[in-house]
């Protein structure tokens, strides 16, 4: 079938201007002149016999035809290189992780050390930034998104619920006894402008009105510093102060859970779900998570995803 592939060359520039949707940018990062990436890219739609990308004033998009050709090519062209550092005995390169602050604060800067000792040759680099990452123009390889999971264009896989709770230090804890959820309420609720916390009271039967000096802070982390801190009542993911909580820096004063359609994943291009790298670390998480349970002797640790 070698003779139907169209010239590798041509290939390799559309892959890059499908991911930056831009010749010049595409151009800069495989070393060729712009005008030379757009000769490639007709080389290439003559091949195929029909456009592979949308010229308009100052923008390039991609056609429908090009929109399913991209994401066969990069995924193509990433094995190719794994494959290639494979053969010649090379490490397996950077592990790129883009996550929320929260996330890679409280949980994924806690364990990562385990993934790092079981695959040495994988070096770990993480952006912790709530900035949701662009696969198609950013460097990551893969991604913790808290949402419902229904992205576009990328596999997704659940990692924790964003079940929640309030949760206080020891020491505030203490300082009153709390003996039902409205004693909460004599304390001072951190980030009170969060809607769990509504939800929280009303699962506890509650009508809660937000206070008239109330306030907005946006990020569990920082929220959850103060707490720790004794500052007041923070409304947190129980799955990620689990550690917290079972060493006593946290305590969470009622067993009542609300949920919600939050929580954290997973991401990566589907393209790209077979690059080594991301293979095991999608395995390592998962496992590490809880989602998946440790494999047993003599078995196969790559799941079926």
């Amino acid at each position: 079938m070698a003779h139907a592939l169209p010239p590798l060359t041509a290939l390799r520039a559309f892959e890059a201007v499908a991911r930056h949707l831009s010749f010049t940018r595409a151009a800069e990062e495989i070393g060729m002149t712009q005008a030379a990436v757009s000769y490639q890219i007709r080389v290439l739609e003559e091949r195929f016999g029909g456009p592979l990308f949308l010229r308009r004033p100052r923008q390039v998009e991609l056609s429908e035809a090009g929109r399913r050709l991209a994401p066969a090519v990069t995924e193509a062209f990433a094995m190719i290189s794994e494959a290639y550092a494979d053969a010649r005995g090379e490490e397996h390169g950077t592990l790129t992780i883009s996550a929320s602050v929260t996330f890679a604060t409280m949980w994924l800067a806690r364990h990562i050390g385990t993934f790092q000792i079981a695959h040495p040759a994988i070096a770990v680099r993480m952006d912790a930034s709530n900035r949701m990452v662009d696969f198609t123009r950013e460097e990551a390889d893969v991604g913790i998104r808290s949402g419902n999971g229904q992205w576009p264009e990328v596999s997704s896989h659940l990692l924790m619920p964003g079940d929640f709770t309030p949760m206080l230090s020891p020491r505030l804890a203490a300082s009153l006894k709390l003996r039902e959820p409205a004693d909460l309420l004599r304390l001072t609720l951190l980030d009170s402008d969060d809607p769990w916390w509504q939800e929280w009271f009303a699962a506890a039967g509650i009508t809660y009105e937000k206070p008239v000096r109330h306030g907005s802070v946006g990020m569990q982390a920082l929220v959850a510093s103060a707490a720790l801190a004794g500052q007041g009542v923070a409304i947190l993911s129980r799955a990620l102060y689990i550690t917290d909580l079972a060493e006593g820096r946290l305590v969470q004063p009622f067993d009542l859970v609300a949920s919600s359609d939050f929580g954290f994943f997973l991401v990566y291009p589907e393209a790209r779900r077979n690059v080594p790298r991301i293979k095991l670390f999608r395995e390592w998480i998962l496992r590490e998570s809880g989602i998946l349970p440790s494999p047993e002797p003599g078995e196969n640790p790559d799941p079926s995803l």
